[in-house]
């Protein structure tokens, strides 16, 4: 077992990328006439992927979007990938990092220049058909069926073409990496700071999340966690301290 449901609509699976637990997770959101994915992992880690979607009974061809929150390898790698199973799924991503999901060979190189071994043991980008993605706007609302809607944030810093995806039924926020990475066992959240990186704009973000007085956190690096709005300020706090 590699999924866990966290509510009635939504499950989180634990991608194990390279075997590695705990590290990088998918989402999946069911609402009562679509289904959605947010953040795919690399291109290893979709026979996982594709296996906890049978565990939670979720059938291929049912699955109607797949979010990514930026075009980070472990984050969105395994987009092409993955969208070969998923005949009718349509890829929700930023409008300044879609070219690079439906032509990844500039984005594979860098990955491999960036993080070496890593990105060799994360596989190969796959391209995305370019008729099969979707680039919304800031505010941008998917409606998921019941009372499962997707709202789209941009929240730039981490990344100039960096999305966040608002759960309404939840009250929840997936923050991609505009919140920092988690870590469960410690209970302790870290900076991410790539070059290029900027601080203004990260800060800003935070701060967008924040006033939408989210409950629930949901990382890509690792896992859900509650007291979302303190954690957003203490998150602030640390960016701006270090």
């Amino acid at each position: 077992m590699h999924t866990k449901k966290l509510s009635d609509h939504l499950h989180i699976i634990d991608l194990r990328p390279t075997g590695l637990e705990n590290f990088i997770a998918s989402y999946v959101l069911k609402g009562e006439k679509a289904t959605a994915i947010i953040e795919t992992g690399p291109t290893c880690s979709i026979p996982n992927l594709l296996s906890g979607l049978q565990e939670i009974g979720i059938k291929n061809e049912n699955v109607d979007y797949i979010m990514v929150s930026h075009i980070h390898i472990d984050h969105a790698g395994g987009s092409g990938t993955l969208m070969k199973h998923l005949p009718n799924a349509t890829l929700v991503v930023h409008p300044r990092g879609a070219l690079h999901l439906v032509k990844p060979e500039k984005l594979w190189e860098q990955s491999k220049l960036v993080l070496g071994k890593v990105a060799i043991a994360y596989q190969e980008i796959e391209p995305v058909p370019e008729n099969r993605v979707v680039t919304p706007s800031d505010g941008t609302v998917f409606d998921l069926g019941g009372s499962v809607q997707v709202k789209v944030l941009e929240t730039l810093g981490h990344a100039s073409h960096h999305l966040a995806y608002f759960d309404t039924d939840s009250q929840g926020v997936f923050q991609g990496d505009a919140a920092g990475i988690y870590f469960p066992n410690l209970d302790a959240t870290i900076p991410t700071a790539p070059a290029p990186f900027n601080l203004e704009m990260t800060l800003a973000s935070v701060h967008k999340m924040a006033q939408l007085e989210p409950k629930r956190l949901y990382y890509t690096h690792y896992g859900p966690v509650e007291n979302a709005v303190e954690r957003l300020k203490r998150y602030e706090a640390q960016l701006q301290l270090w």
